[in-house]
This record gives structure tokens, C-alpha cells and sequence, in this order.
């Protein structure tokens, strides 16, 4: 048997048979004999208890008829019932489970293909720059603005095309140009890219990009203009100098001539990066450092230092849905004191600079430095947070609402599992209790947290936990033992359900042994195995 790659998730019918996934023919053969004997119809004459012993006969049907089929077996281990149910042609042609698992990837493959090669990918970036003194002098607020857009678009399995634009507006004076570069998979260690652009900047260009290692990569470039006939060549290099850094270096030779030398850091919790760069006509450094609080906020500071630029800016950001993050940004320079607005969504990105003071007074950078801040937190305590946790708690109330109806259906099938193994179940509890074996006294399966919180059951921990003490019982062998295996989940176990799906869930049990009381409580994948005296009381 070799287990699949989805791991724990592929085991619901181990779980239903009671047996562990590395189980054998014969313990598959024996297992379904057994609980075919419990819930055969032809056991039980009242018509609603024939009607639930079909409906968990045909479950168990179904479950050996997939487990004793080696090829099928093999398919669910990988890829669970939808790698059943996907119409593979079983047999000769498929006799392996790296020949399963590669039909099913190329089929997957090339579904993902296909729509990535009738999906586009836009982009788009504007800026509006506005400037308080400006506006106070009657020359207006809004000094420029800058839109650059781009659609990106697969044309074919090596081939991309990209299109793009941009506007660029100020005071009095404006231009746009447009582009056009398309790119080819000349190997998977090499692509060429060649570059038109139409407008302010009319020029023609080609690069090249080759691995030249698992960790190294260089790309050079030929650029040249059409309205000055001037010509510029580049070359950069990259390589990863550890798991999560990159360095690089670019050199530049042209009208403005350059070369730089810089570095990226990119981890779970942070992310940083620096450069220097030394030109013909400047010299300048930059650096940033963005620290994550948690999934959905940050704080961010860099800086700029060179020969033309002298600034440092301060700043945070949260993150507002799944695609959108909003930062605000302080600013201190040489060109004044100011905010910067900016708001990320997919691959669009809205910048509002605002120039608040040219001149560097303390009092007022001060200001405008804790103003803000402070309006932030009064905000974000007193209206962001209460707002969040209201629409939280109205998702979690409309998710359970939707879930509250199939969730009453899975506990009924439950309930009248257990009504089936009830007899049996307290055979064996009597058996035991007469010898003074393990007798399950107390059994619950759910979100443990919410009894332990509230310490007493109610409507809401009650819709959450499930008594599972007849089909515990009824799994107890004839030599005393119960064992639940690892890394199957506890809720396929005939008479068990998830009542509380999406939450995380554990099984709570007590029992006495030989006279002594024992409690233990496992997470749902977590092998339990009992009596332990080590759950003594």
C-alpha cells in the first residue's frame, strides 16, 4: 500500500470500515463481513429501521467494493473519491500508481492550460500627486498625475504577449506613450523578449534571460532610441545567496550610465531589500524594511540618500479583503514633509502623494507625524475593530445558517447508525462491565472548546458535540482494547458525523477499567488507543 499525496484527507471509508489504512486484504474482507451482519435489511422488519439499515449497508457496500479493487484503492489513496469517480480507464493500461497519478496530473495539466490561456491578466498603476501649499497659494490641489496600464495575455504554451500604455500629466505639460513587448520560451532555461514603444519614448529593444545555475540568472539588453538614435545596453545578474535572499547586480551603459548593486530578503514575517547606485550624474542608496504584525497588518519604513534625494518615510498597512491591502505612508525630506496614500488590489495600485510643507519645520513634522497615527488607533479600536468583529460574527451566523440544514440531516443519519449498533453495543458494555474490562461511560465528538468555555451545555454546544458512546462501545473488541488509528478522521466512523464542519474538532472519553476511572480527549486525526492507565483520573 502506498499512501497518497492528499495524506489524511483520502481516508472516510478506513474510517467507516474501522480499519487502518495500511489494512489487508483479509482485515478489508473481515471488517465488511462485520458490518454487513449489523446493518443487512433483511435483519430488521419495523419498515424506518430497514430503510437506515439500507442506506448504511449500501455505504459499507460501497466502501469494500472500492478498498478490495486494488487499482481503485490505489486511485483514492491519491486523489480520494474524485479520483474514483473520474472515469480513468482501469486495467492493463493503468497498473501503477505513478501511471495513475500521471493521467491524472496531465488531465489536470492541461485543464489549467486551457484556461490560463483564455484568461488575461491586467494591470494598471495611477498616480495623483496633490500639494496642500499649492492649493493655499489658489493654484489648485492636484500638481500631476501619472496612469500606466498593461494587459498581459498567453498566446500559446511558449509564447506571451503584453500590451500596455501610459499618461503622464503636469501643471501645464503631458505625454503618453505605448508599448508592446512579446515573450518566447526559447528552453526552460532561456526566453527572449523583444520591446516597441510609440510616443514621448519611440525606441525598439530585445533581452535576454538564461539560468545559468539552479541559483544564478543573468539577462542582457539592447535598447535603442528612435528620437535620439541613442543606444543602451544592460546586463544584470541574480543570484540566491540563501533560501528566502537574492542579490543582484545591473550595469548600465547609455546616456545615463549606472551600476548598482542591491539585495532582497523575503520571509514569513518580514521582508527587506537595498541598494546603491553610482551613475555618471548621482550617486544614491535606498532601503526598505516591512515587518508583517500578523496575516493582515504591517509596518513598513525606508529611506533615500543620494547626491538629488535625501527621505525617509514611515507607515503601515492592513489588509482590507482577500485581494485589497490600504498603507499610509509619512513622509520627511529635502522636498518638504508629506503622506502618501496608497491602495493595492490584485494587480492594480492606486498612489495619492499628498505634499503637506516644503519647509522642515519640527512643530509641524511633528504633527503630521502623530496626528494620524493617533486618529489610526482611536479608529481603528473604536469603530475598524467593532465593524470587523460585526461583520464576522454576521458571516459566521449566515455560514451556519447554510450549513445548519445538511449538518440536522448528517446528525439524523447518525442517530440512526447508532439506534443499529445500540443492541450489540450494550451486549458488549454488559460483557465488560462483568469482568470489569473497558466500558465506555462518557463519549463526545466536536468543538470541545465551546463546552469548555461556556461550562455548561446549551442550544449552541449542543448543535457542535455529538454523543458517541454506542458506537464506541460497540467498537470495543472482546479482548477488552479500542483503538482508533492515526490519520483517519473521526467523524467517518459509522455513527459519527461532522457536527461542526470547518471547526476544529476533538473526541473527549471516559471510561472505567478494573474498577478505575480514566478520561482522555484527542485531536481528530490522533490515534486513540485504549485502556491507558496513564488517563487515570
Amino acid at each position: 500500500m502506498v499512501e497518497g499525496e492528499e495524506g489524511v484527507q483520502n481516508r472516510e471509508l478506513y474510517a467507516l470500515l474501522h480499519l487502518s489504512p495500511r489494512a489487508s486484504n483479509e482485515e478489508i474482507r473481515k471488517a465488511y463481513r462485520q458490518w454487513a451482519s449489523i446493518y443487512h435489511p433483511d435483519k430488521y422488519q419495523d419498515p424506518l429501521m430497514k430503510d437506515t439499515a439500507t442506506e448504511n449497508f449500501q455505504r459499507i457496500c460501497e466502501a469494500y467494493e472500492i478498498l478490495s479493487d486494488e487499482y481503485k484503492r490505489q486511485i483514492y489513496d491519491i486523489y480520494g473519491m474524485e479520483g474514483v469517480t473520474a472515469g480513468l480507464e482501469l486495467g492493463p493500461k493503468l497498473t501503477k500508481v505513478e501511471e495513475i497519478k500521471e493521467e491524472l496530473e496531465r488531465l489536470r495539466r492541461r485543464q489549467e492550460e486551457q484556461k490560463a490561456a483564455a484568461q488575461f491578466r491586467p494591470s494598471g498603476i495611477i498616480a495623483a500627486n496633490l500639494s496642500l501649499p499649492h492649493f493655499l497659494r489658489g493654484d489648485g490641489l492636484m500638481r500631476g498625475m501619472n496612469m500606466a496600464s498593461e494587459v498581459q495575455s498567453v498566446i500559446s504554451e511558449k509564447n506571451a504577449i503584453v500590451i500596455g500604455g501610459n499618461l503622464a500629466v503636469r501643471e501645464n505639460a503631458g505625454g503618453g506613450a505605448a508599448s508592446v513587448l512579446l515573450k518566447h520560451q526559447i528552453s526552460p532555461a532561456s526566453s527572449v523578449e523583444f520591446v516597441g514603444s510609440l510616443g514621448l519614448q519611440t525606441l525598439l529593444g530585445v533581452h535576454t534571460t538564461r539560468h545559468l545555475s539552479q541559483h544564478c540568472t543573468a539577462t542582457m539588453g539592447l535598447t535603442a532610441s528612435l528620437n535620439d538614435g541613442s543606444i543602451n545596453l544592460s546586463n544584470s545578474w541574480t543570484r540566491q545567496l540563501s533560501e528566502a535572499t537574492y542579490g543582484n547586480i545591473q550595469l548600465s551603459l547609455g546616456p545615463e550610465s549606472f551600476i548598482s548593486v542591491g539585495w532582497q530578503k523575503k520571509e514569513e514575517k518580514m521582508s527587506a531589500s537595498g541598494d546603491i547606485k553610482m551613475g555618471t550624474d548621482s550617486i544614491g542608496a535606498t532601503a526598505h524594511y516591512t515587518h508583517h504584525f500578523s496575516s493582515k497588518s504591517h509596518g513598513r519604513i525606508s529611506g533615500k540618500f543620494g547626491s538629488s534625494e535625501l527621505e525617509l518615510e514611515v507607515g503601515g498597512g492592513r489588509k482590507i479583503s482577500d485581494f485589497g491591502t490600504v498603507r499610509m505612508l509619512y513622509s520627511i525630506g529635502i522636498q518638504g514633509i508629506g503622506w502618501k496614500f496608497e491602495l493595492h488590489r490584485s494587480g492594480q495600485k492606486l498612489f495619492v502623494p499628498v505634499l503637506l510643507s516644503r519647509h522642515l519645520n519640527p512643530m509641524f513634522a511633528t504633527g503630521a507625524f502623530f496626528i494620524p497615527t493617533s486618529l489610526y488607533f482611536l479608529l481603528k479600536k473604536f469603530v475598524v475593530k467593532p465593524y470587523i468583529l460585526k461583520m464576522e460574527k454576521q458571516k459566521k451566523l449566515e455560514n451556519f445558517g447554510k450549513t445548519m440544514e445538511q449538518v440536522q440531516e448528517a446528525r439524523a443519519a447518525a442517530e440512526k447508525a447508532q439506534k443499529l449498533l445500540e443492541n450489540v453495543a450494550n451486549r458488549k458494555r454488559s460483557r465488560q462491565e462483568e469482568t470489569g474490562g473497558l466500558v465506555i461511560t462518557k463519549a463526545l465528538y466536536g468543538n470541545l472548546k465551546v463546552l469548555s468555555k461556556s461550562g455548561a451545555t446549551n442550544d449552541e454546544t449542543e448543535l457542535q458535540i455529538l454523543d458517541v458512546t454506542v458506537p464506541l462501545n460497540f467498537l470495543v473488541n472482546d479482548s477488552g482494547q479500542l483503538k482508533l488509528h492515526e490519520g483517519v478522521k473521526k467523524s467517518g466512523i459509522m455513527g459519527f458525523c461532522d457536527p461542526c464542519p470547518g471547526e476544529p474538532k476533538q473526541l473527549h472519553v471516559e471510561y472505567t477499567y478494573r474498577g478505575n476511572y480514566y478520561e482522555v480527549t484527542v485531536d481528530d486525526y490522533e490515534i486513540l488507543q485504549l485502556p491507558l492507565t496513564s488517563n487515570s483520573i
